[in-house]
């Protein structure tokens, strides 16, 4: 839950950036919801949600 959390205030947090900087119009940023709204419901949500939780793994171990 906590990595679904932080995942959604980063990508949150790029899409404001994007529509601040970018010049993204609302209306594509409400395509994009919807994209993954919809997508999160399909066969292949299981997958990019271990995925996702894999890469995380990955950063979260980089020692700098």
């Amino acid at each position: 839950m906590v990595l679904s959390v932080s995942g959604v205030v980063l990508l949150g947090i790029i899409v404001f950036l994007f529509f601040r900087k970018d010049g993204l119009k609302p209306s594509h940023a409400l395509v994009c919801a919807l994209f993954g709204f919809f997508l999160a419901g399909t066969a292949i949500a299981p997958g990019i949600k271990a995925g996702s939780a894999s890469l995380a793994s990955l950063l979260g171990g980089i020692k700098l």
